[in-house]
């Protein structure tokens, strides 16, 4: 979810991870891209999974039908994380390092490769991309989620006068180090540029207000659990208005 070291071009590793625990509404964002993500396993029932960026918690513990899981993973401290709740689970490799510096050594065909939560982060979005492409074969699926510049809260603040565009930065976002939001237009874009067809695609979990607003609702007990799933349903109703966005993505095959 992040680069390995702060130099021209890269990210404050350290920094990041710092602003990733503390951000308040965080935990129950994670907890619902982790529910997305669930869904999809279930589904496509892959044995051999590519977690690039595993974050706090590897997606690695929740599923338990992988013969073969591999976590790329930069920052030190998640991988030390990852390390420690996995460490019961034999068909687990962790590999530490930027997924275009250690390529040579995740050499497997995969099933599924995730980047959740990651691919607005990098500095460089196509190259990560390309790696990916590389990475594939006919049959591999690549699942990317981001956050959504077309989100409720984020039309909310547009029409409030509080931000000029959508695709404007927030200050979590100018904390998080993440250089671009996306759309679905934008996203298909790219994924179309990098040799990708999509196959699925859409929004999940309404977020009416920022990470800020929606923890002081909690905190007071206004924002309960059943509200919470209501979000969650409600895409069902406003399809593009999720907090984050998704998309399924396969090699082309006019490439």
């Amino acid at each position: 979810m992040n680069q390995l070291k702060k130099s021209a071009g890269m990210r404050d590793i350290s920094a990041y991870e710092m602003a990733y625990a503390n951000s308040n509404f965080e935990a129950v964002q994670a907890h619902y891209r982790k529910r997305l993500l669930l869904d999809l396993l279930h589904k496509l029932q892959p044995k051999r999974i590519l977690e690039i960026g595993c974050g706090l918690k590897t997606l690695a513990i929740d599923y338990a039908d992988a013969e073969i899981f591999c976590i790329v993973e930069p920052s030190d401290k998640f991988v030390k994380k990852a390390k420690q709740d996995t460490k019961h689970l034999p068909q687990v490799n962790i590999v530490q390092g930027l997924i275009e510096e250690v390529y040579a050594q995740i050499s497997d065909d995969y099933d599924l490769i995730l980047l959740s939560g990651l691919l607005h982060e990098v500095p460089d979005a196509q190259q990560l991309m390309q790696t990916c492409f590389d990475l594939c074969t006919a049959n591999t699926v690549i699942h990317i989620n981001v956050p959504n510049a077309q989100s409720l809260h984020r039309l909310l603040g547009l029409e409030m006068g509080l931000i000029a565009s959508t695709h404007e930065q927030s200050t979590l976002q100018k904390t998080l180090q993440q250089p671009r939001i996306f759309d679905l237009t934008s996203l298909n874009q790219l994924a179309l540029r990098s040799g990708f067809d999509v196959l699925e695609q859409g929004s999940y979990f309404v977020k009416p207000f920022t990470h800020a607003q929606m923890s002081h609702l909690q905190q007071i007990g206004f924002l309960t659990e059943s509200i919470l799933d209501g979000l969650w349903n409600l895409t069902k109703h406003l399809p593009n208005a999720g907090s984050e966005i998704y998309i399924n993505l396969k090699q082309s095959v006019k490439r």
